[in-house]
């Protein structure tokens, strides 16, 4: 594709998805047609769940977004993240703007966080799988039954002589019978722009899968299947998920369970549920995270030892590039689970970077952090790095909490320690947050060497912990300020 050459993708929703019609939305290349866009109804904060509306579209070059509002006036517009510093003009209830790099923003009227318009603005997809292709398994929209497709993409095509590679989700309203689709190693599965999939993906003792596409997996309405994930990857190395967007997961958005080389690039996920967590990595290591926009009604991102059947240590996980929004619960969190009836386990070698946190709400004491690390059951958390993390005014909580703690909810026994743990380039602008905590659990089990580097409050550079508002506890130690 040339440089500068403007393309526009826009990909209209199958009949039967729902709308939500507080706003209109079309998108132009510059100078060229307009082009409408369908508004999905996400419904968020399982505090008082309410309904907001999401679209999306690919392109290059520069676009030019138009946004009306339906209903009401328009007396104040706030784009977030502010680091975007995305302006626009505004005519009565009609709001236009530029856009010429991809972003995942909020459009926010008369401060309304809860009616708001979540916009995905990505960029082209490269290799895009031909549907006519041998070695591609071309679904039409309907009802496709989990045996069925495995049998299909496991059995040699009489025509073509090939056992088909990738399953293709063509554009179109999908429903996998009794929700869950088992994907075997060595597939991809492709669900097309404009393609809308009823059903779980999986991925249980596999290897070298690739989840791909600008799709959407849509589990709303499927509250009765508690226990179900957007998607579950244990006991499986060399997974890829890219491009697509899960409304409404019952249960976690991507669960990862004593899993390894794990790649998550591009995702978009709104929960409104209680445990409806956005990616939980649990006993698994080689993680890299990036570009996803989470919006949830618990932790957006967390990281654990040992849980459930999943064993072992967590380490070598890296989240960069990213939208993290949690209605209910920490925008970050490490450490809560691990192997309380052995000698716990060592969870280290993190990173978050280049993260905007637009909301953190959580009333309940012990859950409480945009960046907190709790560490409970036993173990040690070491070499973590927050690193250009910007945090905007949130509604209920604390910027960070570092604990070594024995929570009466989760933890048979307390964790070990924390160590050398670095905050660089930190923001916040906002007032009537909690004070920050940095404590350990007794002498034997302490925090040690943590590190804030230009950490700034509304604008403010901090030096010490009075000026940061953090409350340091007499188990913590080799606490610096630079």
């Amino acid at each position: 594709m040339m440089p500068g050459i403007n393309n526009l993708n826009t990909y209209t929703a199958p009949e039967g998805i729902a709308a939500n019609t507080d706003f209109s939305v079309r998108v132009r290349s510059v100078n060229g047609e307009w082009k409408d866009l369908f508004p999905y109804k996400v419904k968020v904060d399982m505090h008082n769940v309410r309904e907001a509306s999401m679209v999306y579209f690919d392109f290059s070059g520069t676009v030019e977004v138009e946004v009306t509002k339906n209903a009401g006036n328009v007396d104040s517009v706030v784009i977030r993240p502010l680091y975007y510093e995305i302006q626009y003009k505004q005519d009565g209830n009609k709001i236009t703007f530029i856009l010429d790099k991809p972003r995942k923003i909020s459009l926010e009227v008369n401060g309304d966080r809860f009616h708001n318009l979540h916009i995905f603005a990505g960029a082209l997809e490269e290799n895009v799988p031909h549907p006519e292709a041998a070695n591609v398994l071309y679904l039409k929209p309907g009802i496709h039954r989990p045996q069925e497709l495995l049998r299909a993409i496991s059995t040699i095509n009489p025509i073509t002589g090939r056992v088909p590679d990738v399953m293709y989700f063509a554009p179109g309203l999908h429903y996998i019978e009794e929700l869950v689709l088992n994907i075997p190693s060595g597939k991809t599965v492709y669900i097309a722009g404009g393609a809308v999939v009823v059903g779980s993906m999986v991925c249980n003792s596999v290897q070298d899968v690739t989840i791909r596409g600008k799709g959407v997996i849509y589990l709303m309405n499927y509250e009765r299947f508690s226990s179900f994930r957007g998607f579950r990857i244990i006991f499986s190395k060399n997974i890829h998920i890219e491009g697509i967007t899960l409304i409404d997961p019952p249960h976690y958005s991507i669960f990862i369970g004593q899993s390894e080389n794990i790649t998550i690039k591009d995702f978009k996920a709104f929960s409104c549920t209680g445990w409806s967590d956005g990616i939980d990595c649990m006993s698994s290591s080689n993680i890299y995270i990036e570009d996803v926009f989470m919006r949830n009604s618990d932790d957006c991102i967390a990281i654990y030892g040992r849980r459930w059947e999943f064993n072992g240590d967590s380490r070598n996980i890296k989240v960069r590039n990213s939208v993290l929004w949690a209605d209910v619960a920490h925008p970050m969190l490490i450490g809560t689970h691990g192997d309380y009836y052995n000698e716990g386990n060592v969870i280290e070698n993190i990173s978050f970077e280049n993260i905007d946190i637009l909301e953190h709400h959580e009333p309940q004491y012990n859950y409480k952090g945009c960046m907190a690390i709790n560490a409970g059951d036993k173990n040690t958390i070491r070499n973590v790095r927050y690193e250009n993390i910007r945090v905007e005014q949130f509604e209920d909580g604390r910027l960070i909490d570092l604990r070594v703690v024995k929570n009466p909810d989760y933890n048979p026994a307390p964790g070990n320690r924390i160590e050398n743990i670095v905050f660089k380039n930190v923001s916040y602008n906002g007032t009537g947050e909690y004070p920050s905590l940095i404590e350990g659990y007794d002498s034997e089990r302490i925090v040690k060497g943590v590190t804030f580097e230009n950490l700034r409050i509304n604008g403010k550079k901090i030096n010490n912990e009075q000026e940061g508002n953090i409350s340091i506890g007499k188990y913590a130690e080799d606490v610096v300020f630079k």
